[in-house]
């Protein structure tokens, strides 16, 4: 079984390990979606792009008439650059071309890491259900690209008597 927090360490680590990202504690180019972080690193000045922002996730859950029930992860990740001008359509453009290469790289290492099996996390990861859309915030001059995804993965809901207090 897997958890928000084993996406968020795996998350990282691709944060970590991409050559165009290269997060570390001194340099921190990853978030998670607690706004109250991005929002005071960004006002302390110590972020720097690209970042990588992974959002929290919902679930839903598939029944499947009691047989087989499956557990879906509906999460999202940012990919955050920043331009000089935001009115400078060129500018604009190459930095959502980067951002696009880097998110490409991103999806296709977790398809490495789901046909390797080496990370949980993502085995039952499923490139069709992945969409982007462009971002762009004027204010602050930040141009994006918003991962949608969904994770399913096997439900155990077999009762469990041992986590009950029966009256």
């Amino acid at each position: 079984m897997t958890n928000f927090s084993d996406l968020i360490s795996y998350f990282r680590l691709l944060a970590e390990e991409h050559v165009s990202i290269k997060h570390s504690e001194s340099e921190k180019h990853f978030f998670r979606f607690e706004i109250d972080e991005v929002l005071a690193g960004l006002n302390r000045g110590d972020v720097n792009f690209p970042m990588l922002i992974l959002e929290g996730y919902s679930f839903t859950f598939t029944d499947n008439r009691a047989d087989n029930p499956i557990k879906n992860r509906n999460g999202a990740f940012v990919l955050l650059g920043r331009v000089k001008d935001a009115s400078d359509f060129e500018t604009l453009h190459d930095a959502w071309d980067e951002l696009e290469e880097i998110g490409d790289d991103i999806l296709s290492r977790i398809r490495y890491d789901k046909e390797q099996r080496t990370v949980p996390v993502v085995r039952n990861f499923n490139l069709e259900n992945v969409n982007a859309s462009l971002i762009m915030n004027e204010i602050g001059n930040h141009a994006g690209i918003r991962y949608t995804f969904t994770i399913s993965s096997p439900l155990n809901a077999d009762y469990d008597s041992t986590k009950w207090e029966e009256q």
